[in-house]
């Protein structure tokens, strides 16, 4: 007599089958080079698996600080970028190493700090902000990584009049947003974040958002396909999948609808 099998056990494998399915379809897979915010907020997770499932086309992302992430596409080691320094961005444009600059979506930084506010930065002047940091030789933690939120600071600290020393209390800490902020929690240190990695953040202590508001404070992001004409081993064309989908309204809806207690992180733009 034919044993029989366990209805628990045919479940097992059918599950394991329909999970070898869903791999096979996603045979094709690219590289992207992104920034850390779009990775530490979560957005990926959500976005990722969508596009996917749309796509059959897998997302590796490797997550830099955008000036790095620029590097990783300048030597051909990623199909996609994804990240946010306009200007850096239509450089690497410019010089032959992407194909086409695509604005996709905006949120803003904001400069967090002690909720006693020390400095007495609180407002919406992020220059007037710095230039009271510098002053009074505040804690403050630079991520002094070249990225795309490093590039931004940098730009405000020469907009306040500090391109060269800017307080004895100015650190650098060479790395990502989301140890910056642990940095700065355990140390009451100031620090300039982007809204999506601050709301996603865990270990606050008692850090509190006191400058936003001010229009300079806009964060724009952007993806790029590296040019197959410099490198011909990137995948353009599955590359090109992912911009067209993120751009698409099925992918602005997707970024649209990512919140974190109830409050939206990234505001798609594509077509504005």
């Amino acid at each position: 007599m034919k044993p029989s099998v366990p209805s628990s056990f045919r479940r097992w494998l059918l599950a394991a089958a329909l999970s070898c399915a869903s791999l096979g379809a996603a045979a094709e897979s690219i590289v992207m080079a992104s920034t850390t915010s779009t990775e530490q907020s979560g957005l990926f997770a959500h976005l990722l698996p969508a596009f996917t499932r749309a796509s059959g086309v897998e997302v590796k992302v490797v997550a830099l600080g955008t000036g790095q992430a620029l590097d990783v596409g300048r030597r051909g080691d990623a199909d996609v970028l994804f990240v946010h320094d306009v200007a850096a961005e239509e450089k690497f444009v410019a010089e032959g190493y992407g194909v086409k600059r695509y604005p996709v979506m905006y949120n803003d930084f904001v400069l967090v700090g002690p909720a006693a506010d020390p400095a007495g930065v609180a407002g919406k002047d992020i220059v007037a902000g710095l230039r009271k940091l510098a002053a009074g030789n505040a804690l403050f933690v630079s991520r002094g990584d070249k990225s795309g939120t490093h590039a931004a600071e940098l730009r405000y600290w020469k907009a306040a009049g500090f391109e060269g020393e800017k307080g004895s209390g100015y650190k650098e800490c060479g790395c990502g947003m989301g140890p910056a902020l642990n940095i700065a929690a355990s140390t009451g240190a100031y620090v300039l974040a982007d809204r999506g990695t601050w709301l996603s953040f865990k270990n606050r202590a008692d850090l509190k958002i006191l400058v936003e508001g001010d229009r300079r404070l806009f964060n724009q992001y952007g993806v790029i396909v590296v040019n197959p004409a410099k490198y011909p081993h990137v995948k353009a064309a599955e590359a090109q999948k992912f911009v067209d989908w993120v751009i698409s309204p099925a992918g602005q809806s997707a970024i649209a609808a990512y919140k974190i207690g109830g409050e939206q992180l990234f505001f798609p733009n594509a077509n504005e």
